[in-house]
């Protein structure tokens, strides 16, 4: 199931057979530099656990390019919980986590035409009041590409996250229409 289009970019719904290419881009040392880790990697079973078999409340879908599955994008409506943890009291606000996988593809400007067709379809078919992410403070290319996207650094986020054998400092990064 498709959600959006934009160009020859396709967003759509995880399929069973999508393991494979969410194997192979998890178990690369250039993908999982900044996603799960390089001393993370994936293989079917692991794959299967978490993008199939986690009874999570996120949106799992493939990125294509030309027909192409390229990336991985989820999103994901907070919760309050959630919420408290970036100091936001209301709204209807949503995450996204993303990567393009076939490295071949970075530096192309799809990371930001991804980000913004989501943002798009968020707000308007989500009713979002805000998008949030929370990308590690070292992955600068990353960064740029939400910044180009809209996205603002809110507040950072000391050791927010366990990566390769460390808690690394993240950025609270939130697009907002009204802060534009």
């Amino acid at each position: 199931m498709t959600l959006f289009q934009k160009g020859n970019v396709n967003v759509r719904k995880l399929k069973e057979e999508d393991k494979y290419l969410l194997a192979k881009w998890l178990s690369d040392p250039s993908v999982l530099e900044f996603y799960e880790g390089r001393d993370q990697p994936f293989d079917l079973a692991k794959v299967n656990q978490v993008f199939y078999s986690s009874g999570d409340f996120k949106d799992k879908c493939l990125v294509e390019f030309g027909g192409k599955g390229i990336g991985y994008i989820q999103f994901y409506q907070l919760d309050d919980k959630a919420k408290n943890v970036y100091g936001l009291t209301n709204g209807n606000v949503y995450g996204i986590d993303q990567f393009i996988g076939e490295i071949e593809h970075w530096n192309k400007r799809l990371g930001t035409l991804l980000v913004t067709s989501m943002v798009q379809f968020l707000i308007e078919n989500k009713k979002a009041d805000r998008v949030v992410m929370d990308p590690q403070t070292s992955n600068t290319r990353a960064i740029r590409c939400y910044e180009k996207c809209g996205f603002k650094k809110v507040k950072l986020l000391p050791n927010r996250e366990f990566h390769e054998g460390e808690y690394k400092d993240c950025w609270f990064m939130e697009y907002c229409e009204e802060s534009i």
